[in-house]
């Protein structure tokens, strides 16, 4: 068996349906910072255990989770409330032999993400596989947000898919959202410039850890001039988001877009660092 552990905050709309995709637990753990809704009556109808905490940004935050909350299982699966366990991710999981003496101490899961009208982003998608299944002790997390997964031992690939519905809200939350990871992303911009922060080509492109590969790309692309038009292109082109329809393009341009809140949100913060 599993554990859960789903990060909440303002979350009645969507964790219904993500609690009811993980039933088939019995150690199901929703980390939530204060609430102001019905997110913690929900969770406790579903039978799930409650643990809060004041966010302060997210790699604190899920390192403070991963360190104090008492997970029944040696194996915890990590989900927002706005992704969903599918039925091929959950036979995966039943296929795993998931122990605390295992060699492997966490798992890829590829996610899926859904647009507005339900149509599955396949080519729009930048970074499809996230380490979501591991042993909590051997994880950690770094950055203030989009944080990357820091494992201690070797991973693998799961099959299946983790589904997720970022534009469950609506656009005015995802831009609102996005406005708020524009500044912490900024902010961890500025951080690197000012430790004179250094990102390896030879690691961005053929680094064999996925994390270490993601980190030093995320590092160098940060550093290039036009970064939302290089994104656009990068998704349209590169990636063949057009494969993915009106949908697609329109993904690739909010991404831009949310590339260029973070350029703006960094010159504003270098302009201060400089007064």
């Amino acid at each position: 068996m599993v554990s859960i552990l789903i990060l909440t905050k303002n979350e009645e709309q969507d964790l219904p349906g993500c609690l009811e995709s993980v039933s088939w637990s019995d150690d199901i753990h929703v980390f939530d910072s204060f609430s102001e809704d019905n997110t913690l009556d929900i969770a406790l109808r579903a039978g799930a255990l409650i643990t809060q905490r004041n966010f302060d940004n997210w790699s604190s935050h899920q390192n403070w989770g991963l360190a104090n909350i008492k997970f029944k299982y040696p194996w915890v699966l990590y989900i927002d409330a706005d992704e969903r366990v599918s039925d091929s991710l959950l036979n995966a999981i039943k296929d795993l032999e998931l122990n605390s003496e295992s060699k492997i101490v966490a798992y890829e899961v590829r996610r899926r993400d859904f647009a507005w009208n339900g149509k599955w982003l396949k080519y729009s998608q930048i970074s499809p596989f996230y380490l979501r299944l591991f042993r909590p002790e051997k994880m950690r997390y770094e950055r203030l947000v989009n944080p990357v997964s820091i494992p201690n031992g070797p991973t693998e690939k799961i099959s299946g898919f983790l589904d997720h519905y970022p534009f469950s809200k609506g656009f005015r939350f995802w831009f609102q959202r996005h406005l708020n990871y524009a500044d912490m992303e900024a902010l961890t911009r500025v951080k690197d410039i000012n430790n004179a922060i250094s990102f390896s080509f030879r690691k961005a492109l053929f680094s064999k850890d996925f994390t270490e590969k993601r980190y030093h790309q995320k590092g160098i692309f940060y550093k290039l001039p036009g970064r939302p038009l290089i994104k656009w292109c990068y998704m349209v082109i590169f990636r063949r988001a057009f494969l993915d329809g009106k949908a697609g393009i329109t993904y690739a341009t909010l991404q831009s877009i949310y590339e260029y809140f973070i350029v703006l949100k960094t010159r504003e913060l270098l302009k201060v660092r400089k007064q």
